[in-house]
């Protein structure tokens, strides 16, 4: 009752402040007011996100839910409400534009539920069901892909296509698309969903695949949330690697540079021994190190100048390709023991430092078919899941540096193949090139568009 009071004090008086109609009794009817939370913290952190280019007014209130029902129930409410308000679900808050905010109404906070200020109740979303035998994963909406990794890591598994950061929520990223180096052999993310449950725009709970309400599925995956909130995804999963061999590589010339991408997702259908499993790129503008806020990956005991590796138009072009592999495919033999003909003669070699470099050949292989800078191979080998998270770790040091909470102008843009020579002209060397305060990240990726062309990103 105490909860009731409070929630109902504290919603007239934001009706008072920002001068709406809205019942407030409709939010306490909804059954879920333990769940609903008019704490500062909360909704301010509500009214914010990534891109901190909008000062959008706080939300009425926030909603953790602990279940689909639950949200089903106060879009539901909205819908049919007599002085109506708007509901905005959120995950991670990495939208750009407020795209996850709305200022006279309720935002779902569907992403840190298991331990956000406003759950009072007790009751929380569902943990990540993993099916090792069907290899897929059941995951509520608002699940961080670091968090769906570390429960499918458990079985040996982990999803086949991934952003370039995992502090994402599923629903945010299968609204979007999901895209990363991963995508030219398995798609993106949204190509790796065998089911979905939505809350469409009218409180409907619905269930959809290629098979049941079919429409609804493909139009939500991809659909920027204009469909429907996603409360649970399955997802396809594959055996998990252990390690990955991260290489880049640089080009000057432009045309050699996606040359040598295209070449390389043409070989999405070839056995796994015969492509790389990751393939992205970037453009380098700044005439200092090569290293960029992405990571510490060239080393800075050997620091590399951009001018002295002749860029052309001040630009190099960076190709980023990994390959996963199993450390036992490249493992430490100790003792090998060989025996020749009958005669008993043996040869002991002990303590030897015998590498099997299956993986190790095959990536040879492959660079001897590209045209980069020959100076310009680095390398490394790490753990799976740190390549994976490698951003994250970047996030690290630039907080710890304050320089993360700041605003994030970011645009993610499609070219045709048709016109990516004039874009890298009238952009990467004119624009970019000559720019005084140099972007410090523009990415390439290219793709097959399944309609005959390429697209470079």
């Amino acid at each position: 009752m105490a909860t009731k009071l409070l929630l109902t004090f504290a919603i007239c008086r934001l009706i008072v402040t920002v001068g709406l109609t809205l019942d407030p009794t409709e939010l306490l009817l909804l059954g879920v007011d333990a769940q609903l939370s008019v704490d500062p913290t909360d909704v301010i952190a509500a009214s914010l996100d990534f891109g901190l280019l909008t000062g959008a007014q706080p939300p009425l209130a926030v909603m953790h839910p602990a279940s689909s029902q639950d949200v089903a129930q106060l879009v539901k409410a909205a819908y049919g409400s007599n002085f109506g308000f708007t509901v905005s679900a959120r995950g991670h808050g990495h939208s750009i534009n407020g795209q996850a905010q709305t200022a006279n109404g309720v935002v779902v906070q569907m992403s840190g539920s298991k331990g956000g200020s406003g759950v009072a109740s007790g009751r929380k979303p569902p943990h990540p069901r993993v099916w090792p035998q069907e290899r897929f994963v059941d995951v509520w909406g608002g699940e961080l892909w670091i968090d769906v990794l570390r429960s499918t890591l458990q079985h040996g598994l982990a999803p086949k296509s991934w952003t370039d950061y995992l502090y994402l929520s599923v629903g945010g990223t299968l609204s979007n698309a999901g895209i990363s180096g991963q995508a030219f052999n398995h798609g993106p993310q949204i190509s790796n969903v065998h089911e979905l449950d939505v809350v469409t725009g009218k409180g409907e709970l619905l269930t959809c695949s290629e098979e049941q309400n079919s429409e609804m599925f493909h139009a939500v995956l991809g659909g920027l949330g204009q469909f429907g909130i996603i409360t649970r995804a399955r997802i396809s999963l594959e055996p998990a690697p252990q390690r990955v061999r991260w290489i880049r590589v640089l080009y000057s010339n432009f045309s050699t540079f996606t040359r040598d991408q295209e070449y390389l997702i043409s070989l999405h259908e070839q056995p796994a021994s015969q492509k790389f499993d990751y393939v992205e790129g970037f453009v380098i503008v700044d005439e200092g190190l090569i290293n960029n806020w992405r990571s510490s990956f060239f080393s800075p005991h050997n620091p590399v100048k951009i001018s002295s590796l002749e860029p052309n138009g001040g630009v190099l072009y960076c190709l980023e390709i990994a390959k996963n592999y199993h450390e036992s495919t490249a493992s430490t033999i100790d003792q090998v023991f060989l025996v020749f003909g009958t005669s008993g003669i043996s040869f002991n070699v002990l303590n030897s430092k015998l590498w099997l470099m299956t993986e190790m050949q095959e990536v040879e292989s492959l660079l001897k078919k590209l045209n980069f800078i020959p100076a310009s191979v680095f390398t490394t080998d790490l753990p799976y899941v740190d390549f994976l998270d490698r951003v994250h770790k970047a996030e690290l040091k630039l907080r710890s540096k304050g320089l993360w909470e700041v605003p994030h102008p970011w645009l993610n843009l499609f070219v045709p193949k048709s016109k990516i020579a004039d874009f890298d002209k009238g952009v990467f060397k004119g624009i970019l090139g000559k720019s005084v305060v140099p972007l410090p990240h523009v990415e390439s990726r290219i793709e097959d568009d399944e309609r005959g062309g390429w697209v470079v990103w």
